[in-house]
């Protein structure tokens, strides 16, 4: 899997030049920019889209994680959710009653 795709590589000099709004029509365009200095990568702008789609990669590599991380340490045990949930002084019920945000 590549990360950055159909990327351009240019020094801050470079990018200052281009000016921000040349930089954020590219990335809209789908080129990925990379920017340097001393030529090494030191920043990069990508599309809101791009951005999304590397911000879902992520979290699917966590939960990947985390599936192989319990398959290789299940015991086998099992614990009912309202067991878990009385240990820490809840309910379904009151979870349903939670505001979203918290």
């Amino acid at each position: 899997m590549t990360v950055l795709h159909d990327v351009t590589e240019l020094s801050v000099t470079e990018a200052a030049q281009r000016g921000v709004a040349r930089l954020v029509a590219d990335a809209e365009n789908g080129t990925d920019l990379v920017v340097t200095r001393r030529h090494q990568p030191v920043a990069a702008v990508v599309s809101i889209r791009r951005l999304e789609e590397l911000e879902e990669a992520a979290a699917d590599l966590r939960d990947l994680a985390l599936v192989l991380a319990r398959s290789v340490t299940d015991a086998g045990e099992r614990v009912a959710l309202d067991d878990v949930l009385a240990a820490f002084g809840q309910t379904r019920e009151s979870l349903a009653a939670m505001p979203d945000d918290e």
